[in-house]
């Protein structure tokens, strides 16, 4: 017994360190990849940016960040004379804005539309970070408001995914007329520790987007679209924020559809369009 008492004790051993590695490790290499998790930068393709310059010759937008970072979007729709509602839009973690303003803002008559990538995506520079997209889309909402040909009493925000944290931020922050958000989160810091239940998230996460923490402060009326096959951004997690929301609130689930296909839903665009319709009647 005596001979393979050593060999028994060294195995104990890996076997103990092995059990304590394991989740550290795990943590650090969460930790160090976090931003590549959770952002995926795109760039801008050369199709769509002539496509938009034909739309909207006069709607490119370069905005300089208090750290010197370009920020590049597109303003579309928009009058060249009079005032117009605006809809500003924050897409997606894997989302170059330029597929909402092809796609999209030319069904919502009336409105003008603007979105401006992320720091790292289209021609925007710089790398992303709840800090700095925070910075850069209170910049935005502050620029659009100061535009000739946006009524500054009715400028909506609208998030997806991702962008939802966002928009729910500049709601918190300045006067916006109604909020639209599409799969929103109540915090990525629930949804990932929802994913890694035995790490500490809270203690790891940089980027925790507490969108639920912010709702109470709102008070302006919210359009949530959810699909009901979201693994994503699970239902609940957006039932969470719609329950803390400060003011009235529509919410519909969208059927047979999932997170990345939630656009493609009968109902969702005119949900969208009802939505605003209801926040600004009377069309210029």
């Amino acid at each position: 017994m005596s001979v393979f008492s050593p060999v028994l004790q060294s195995i104990l051993n890996v076997g103990l360190g092995l059990v304590l590695a394991i989740p550290l490790l795990l943590c650090l290499f969460l930790y160090c990849n976090q931003e590549r998790m959770l952002f995926f930068s795109r760039p801008l393709s050369p199709s769509a940016r002539q496509m938009l310059q034909e739309r909207s010759p006069q709607g490119e937008i370069r905005l300089t960040a208090a750290d010197g970072t370009l920020l590049h979007g597109w303003l579309v729709n928009a009058p060249t004379a009079g005032r117009m509602p605006l809809l500003i839009y924050w897409g997606g973690n894997a989302e170059e804005v330029s597929g909402f303003l092809l796609a999209e803002a030319q069904r919502l008559s009336g409105w003008a539309v603007m979105a401006v990538n992320y720091r790292g995506y289209g021609e925007s520079g710089g790398k992303p970070g709840e800090r700095a997209l925070f910075g850069d889309a209170r910049l935005i909402f502050d620029w659009a408001q100061q535009q000739p040909s946006v009524d500054p009493d009715h400028i909506v925000v609208m998030g997806r995914s991702l962008g939802t944290g966002v928009a729910v931020h500049v709601a918190a922050e300045r006067k916006v007329a109604g909020v639209c958000l599409v799969s929103p989160y109540d915090s990525i810091r629930n949804i990932a520790q929802e994913m890694y239940p035995m790490v500490p998230i809270g203690w790891l996460l940089k980027h925790p987007f507490d969108s639920v923490a912010r709702a109470p402060s709102i008070h302006v009326p919210l359009l949530a679209l959810m699909a009901s096959d979201d693994t994503i951004v699970p239902v609940r997690h957006s039932q969470r924020l719609i329950a803390a929301w400060g003011g009235p609130h529509q919410e519909r689930v969208l059927p047979g559809v999932n997170h990345d296909s939630i656009a493609l839903s009968v109902g969702y665009h005119d949900a969208i369009r009802e939505f605003l319709t209801a926040l600004y009647p009377t069309r210029p």
